[in-house]
């Protein structure tokens, strides 16, 4: 069941070193094939806009990464705690994420989705992401394989 969230009423703001741990486990949680710990302190390292939201307790319920390429925000990663998917919290990550991007001035926004990711591609396209290539072999599968990735555009 979808849920109307309130961002007032959470917390939101800058991915900090301190939310890594927290991050990296969430990550762990939802992704077969996550980022390292070293991916996202890279990340933050190099001054990508990383945004965390968590619950009125602290509890962490998702985050985005964004690069930004000239005039073309990429979205590195987004995800949502399991527990909480279905919710629209991916929906509120990738509008905040949009808004992001504009903030910087970008002209569209970036992604790559495994086909395999149906909720995701189901999001990115009920926001209004337009198809637009496809990376043969992008992401690492399952028994040594790889699977295709969908590139899907925004603009802003």
């Amino acid at each position: 069941m979808k849920q109307a969230w309130d961002l007032a009423r959470l917390q939101y703001g800058p991915m900090q070193p301190s939310d890594l741990d927290d991050v990296v486990a969430l990550e762990q949680r939802v992704y077969p094939h996550p980022w390292s710990m070293a991916n996202f302190a890279d990340s933050l390292a190099e001054q990508y806009p990383a945004w965390v939201l968590r619950d009125q307790a602290g509890v962490l319920l998702g985050y985005f990464l964004l690069m930004p390429a000239v005039h073309e925000a990429h979205l590195l990663n987004v995800a949502v705690a399991a527990e909480r998917q279905g919710q629209g919290l991916g929906y509120l990550l990738l509008n905040q994420s949009v808004a992001c991007a504009r903030g910087l001035g970008m002209e569209s926004v970036l992604l790559e989705v495994r086909p395999s990711n149906t909720r995701a591609l189901q999001i990115y396209e009920r926001y209004g992401f337009q198809h637009i290539g496809r990376r043969k072999g992008y992401y690492p599968a399952a028994n040594q394989s790889r699977e295709d990735a969908i590139v899907m555009r925004y603009d802003l």
